[in-house]
């Protein structure tokens, strides 16, 4: 093939890559924000918030928050936030922008390395396409994925840049992009390995054996301009990049434990481990070829998996290897690929666990790249020289990707917003009480309170000792004044976790409304303790002191409120009551005078202000600020009578 004309349709490719992939997920610039993940990312993120300040980027780079350490995410993020605020349209966009990126970079890295233009063409629309990696781009809190993969891919292209004419810059060049990687989200840590496998395919840097694919039995994919190296300096070569995933493996062990995402062995149980990770391999290969049923959340399935099922998935896993380690005599690209989707699966297989997830559809992102690349240079190899091999090819890449904007399209509408993901995902999954909770707690929200009890429950049938759901389901139940029911949860939230400060917060909250008021006081200080800056517990803590005539100690825990939050206008109002009972006027009116420096129309403020100064006989002054209290609100009947007392003793000399 001539060059230009080869180059005119790498650039056609290029455009339907990118026109395909805008138009399948155009919809996502209309799309919400998700009750999961994205608040902890985003909407409920005040660092993130901030922008790109400077102590927004040292948070970045030494938080552990969301239990990961990957700071150019959070960088991104604020970013986001930066120029586009709470408008989740955009956000969603920068996603589908890197993935739009990502997939023209496999595609143009493919191709440099192998020179097969349709092979590399198909795998990079597949990649763009396939509805497995609609999680990735549709959910903002995935720009982790996408915005790591598009480093990993960059790395890929500088290393075929180096393995061609290596020289130092290309290799640190290298190694930067892997580095940045590593900052956006640890899955690279397998990266080096991967770099190894392109050594064997198809950089041909490495040779075997011939069991392994010698150069007599191996008909060669490559441009053929690399040079071939010794396999201890292969190894030695990736040793810096092996150190940094070392590194970041550890780094990312330690902030998910003590984030809480890493529970113990005995939580899941190493077993249950090994048979979910045998599983997974194998359902994410069946998902591959016929992705339905695709949701947010895959539950461990309650009482493990069955053992017929662990080992019919471990038998086929043992012969698709022993076939393609076979074919490896005669092409290497088999194993290459397999190898791949093995290897990179290792960081999030669920032997060390992460999170309550089974499996989840993101983790396939990056490693079903290999299995693309089986088929897309595999189907070619099989036809062999048939006369209708272009013909059969064409027809069938044309179906698969038809099927692939189909099934993408269909599984993007979930996405729209929380409840109809988390709708979706009950419709999908069985035993899954983390989306029954959060489908009810989104149900809650737009006001469907009895339809997010109704889930509630659900959830409690299936974790009866989930201190997050007695909670919710606590919270619920008083918004229809079920008080007694709501006190039962909340009881049992903080007997499952006596350190829950905000399990102890709402039930003092709910024994206030039944007026049990020395209980109450008890849980506040509880929950006070537990979290001391708990702002919410400390104004109702001195508001119930105050109440009950404990006025000292209420005003202790009033400034205690007013210095954690100096802008809380309804805890100055409330002191400022406080210190009149106790006649500490002037204080007092410096408090209400806070409340009217931030709230000028209100009335009963007004009012309190002049009733004050009439304490002290500035009765010229309290008239103004009844007058100012009638000008906001001309029928108040209580400031119109402060009015005429003020102004009768006026008259009489007061």
């Amino acid at each position: 093939m001539n060059k230009p004309l080869h180059k005119n349709r790498s650039f056609l490719i290029c455009i339907f890559l990118v026109v395909a992939v805008l138009a399948v997920y155009w919809p996502v610039h209309s799309y919400e924000f998700i009750k999961y993940d994205d608040d902890t990312y985003v909407t409920n993120n005040r660092q993130v918030q901030s922008g790109l300040g400077r102590q927004a980027v040292r948070w970045a780079f030494t938080t552990g928050h969301a239990s990961n350490w990957h700071p150019l995410t959070w960088l991104s993020h604020m970013l986001d936030y930066q120029l586009f605020g709470p408008n989740a349209g955009a956000h969603h966009i920068v996603n589908v922008l890197f993935h739009i990126a990502n997939t023209l970079l496999l595609f143009v890295v493919l191709k440099r390395m192998t020179g097969a233009l349709w092979a590399s063409g198909f795998v990079a629309a597949v990649f763009g396409l396939h509805p497995l990696h609609v999680e990735s781009v549709a959910w903002v809190a995935e720009r982790k994925d996408v915005l790591s993969t598009f480093f990993w891919l960059l790395t890929m292209w500088a290393y075929v840049r180096y393995a061609e004419k290596p020289k130092p810059v290309r290799y640190l060049l290298t190694l930067l992009f892997f580095l940045l990687g590593l900052m956006a989200k640890p899955m690279l840590v397998t990266l080096p390995f991967v770099l190894l496998l392109l050594d064997y395919w198809p950089l041909e840097r490495i040779q075997f054996s011939k069991v392994l694919g010698g150069d007599d039995l191996y008909e060669s994919n490559t441009q053929g301009s690399n040079q071939r190296v010794p396999i201890l300096h292969l190894v030695l070569e990736k040793v810096p990049f092996l150190a940094f995933s070392a590194v970041s493996s550890v780094i990312t062990f330690v902030v998910q434990r003590r984030g809480g995402a890493v529970p113990t062995i005995e939580a899941l149980g190493l077993k249950s481990r090994v048979d979910n990770a045998i599983v997974s391999y194998a359902t994410y290969i069946a998902k591959m070829i016929w992705p339905s049923r695709l949701g947010v959340l895959y539950p461990h399935p309650a009482g493990g998996l069955p053992i017929a099922r662990v080992v019919t998935c471990a038998v086929l896993l043992v012969l698709a290897t022993v076939c393609f380690v076979y074919l490896a005599r005669w092409r290497r690209f088999p194993i290459a690929g397999w190898l791949w989707y093995i290897g990179t699966l290792v960081p999030v297989i669920g032997l060390v666990q992460v999170g309550v997830q089974a499996r989840a559809d993101r983790y396939t992102y990056v490693p079903l790249t290999g299995l693309f690349v089986i088929i897309a240079w595999g189907l070619p190899a099989l036809l062999g020289k048939w006369r209708y091999r272009k013909v059969v090819l064409t027809v069938l890449a044309g179906a698969v990707l038809a099927a692939a904007i189909g099934a993408t399209s269909v599984q993007l509408r979930y996405w729209q917003n929380s409840i109809t993901l988390f709708g979706h995902t009950l419709d999908v999954t069985r035993g899954n009480w983390l989306m029954h909770s959060n489908y009810a707690n989104v149900l809650g929200e737009v006001g469907r309170t009895e339809n997010a009890i109704e889930h509630f429950n659900k959830a409690l049938k299936i974790k009866p000792d989930s201190v997050e759901v007695h909670t919710n389901l606590g919270n619920a139940l008083s918004e229809l004044h079920r008080v007694d029911d709501a006190i039962k949860h909340h009881r049992k939230a903080v007997s499952l976790d006596p350190k829950f400060g905000e399990g102890h917060y709402n039930l003092a909250v709910a024994l206030a409304k039944l007026k049990q008021f020395n209980e109450a006081i008890a849980e506040y200080r509880k929950a006070w303790r537990l979290d001391p800056k708990n702002l919410d517990a400390l104004n109702n803590l001195a508001h119930l002191l105050a109440q009950q005539g404990e006025i000292e100690e209420a005003i202790k825990f009033y400034k205690k409120a007013i210095k954690l939050g100096p802008n809380n206008i309804i805890a100055h109002g409330r002191f400022g009551l406080a210190l009149v009972k106790v006649d500490r006027i002037d204080e007092a009116l410096k408090e209400f005078r806070i409340v009217l420096k931030a709230r000028p129309d209100d009335v009963e403020m007004y009012c309190n202000v002049g009733i004050l100064l009439e304490r002290q006989n500035k009765i010229t002054d309290a008239i103004k600020h009844y007058r100012q209290a009638l000008k906001i609100k001309p029928d108040d009947a209580k400031a119109r009578k402060c009015l005429q007392s003020a102004l009768a003793k006026q008259k009489n000399g007061g």
